[in-house]
C-alpha cells in the first residue's frame, strides 16, 4: 500500500466513523468531521497533510517502485 491510497482510504474512514459517532453518540463528534474536512481542504493549497507525514516516519513507500523510476 502506498501514502495517496492509504491516505485517502484513512480519511474516509475517518469520516464515517465520525459520523457515526455523533449520530449514535454526541453530536460534539462532528467537530473531528469538520477538522478531517479542513485538513483536506488545506493540504489541496499546501500539498502538506500531517497524516502523510507521520505515514513517510512509519515507512510507508510513497509511489510503487516502477512509477518512482519515471
Amino acid at each position: 500500500m502506498y501514502i495517496d491510497r492509504l491516505l485517502r482510504l484513512i480519511a474516509g474512514s475517518f469520516t464515517l466513523i465520525s459520523l457515526a459517532l455523533a449520530h449514535y453518540h454526541d453530536p460534539r463528534w462532528l467537530w473531528f468531521t469538520a477538522f478531517i474536512g479542513l485538513n483536506l481542504l488545506q493540504s489541496g493549497f499546501t500539498e502538506w497533510c500531517p497524516m502523510m507525514t507521520i505515514l513517510k516516519k512509519l515507512g510507508v513507500p510513497k509511489l510503487p517502485p516502477q512509477a518512482s523510476s519515471r
